[in-house]
């Protein structure tokens, strides 16, 4: 049985937590604030953090706030150290036709990388994801969490 409180962290919560524009970052606070308050584990897959990192660059490159690079960086850095990272990418080959599957029994839903993300979770037996991505309500083994009232054990 498992014992461990463990939550992933999808882009989408990521994203509004180290950009501070993004129309979720006041909510992906307060969420992040009670998993942690609550006693989660928060886990950071390693292409979960390259997307979220990309999305908010992105961001700022289309908003010419170029100024706010090396803030973002810093953000991303303090919520997210290398160390606390998991990587999961170099099992990319075992499990690509699994990511394909899913994607494809999904009815289009999840795209590639939600798709690896929820069997990385199945894998890792970690049954809930901190995401405002509703694709990973079509997977039958995660339980997504959007707001603090949601968090089992919240402080």
């Amino acid at each position: 049985m498992k014992t461990k409180k463990e939550v992933v962290i999808d882009a989408s919560l990521l994203v509004g937590l180290i950009y501070t524009d993004d129309v979720w970052h006041s909510r992906s606070k307060v969420l992040w604030t009670t998993l942690k308050e609550a006693g989660y584990t928060c886990i950071y897959f390693d292409c979960v953090v390259g997307e979220a990192v990309s999305a908010s660059m992105r961001r700022l490159y289309e908003k010419q706030h170029l100024s706010n690079i090396k803030f973002l960086l810093n953000q991303l850095n303090t919520f997210v150290p290398i160390e606390s990272i998991t990587w999961i990418l170099p099992k990319m080959q075992h499990c690509y036709p699994n990511v394909l599957d899913l994607m494809e029994s999904s009815g289009g839903a999840l795209n590639f990388n939600d798709a690896l993300i929820a069997l990385a979770c199945r894998e890792r037996e970690i049954d809930m994801i901190a995401s405002f991505d509703a694709d990973f309500d079509q997977v039958s083994w995660l339980r997504r969490v959007t707001k603090a009232e949601e968090v089992e054990g919240e402080g």
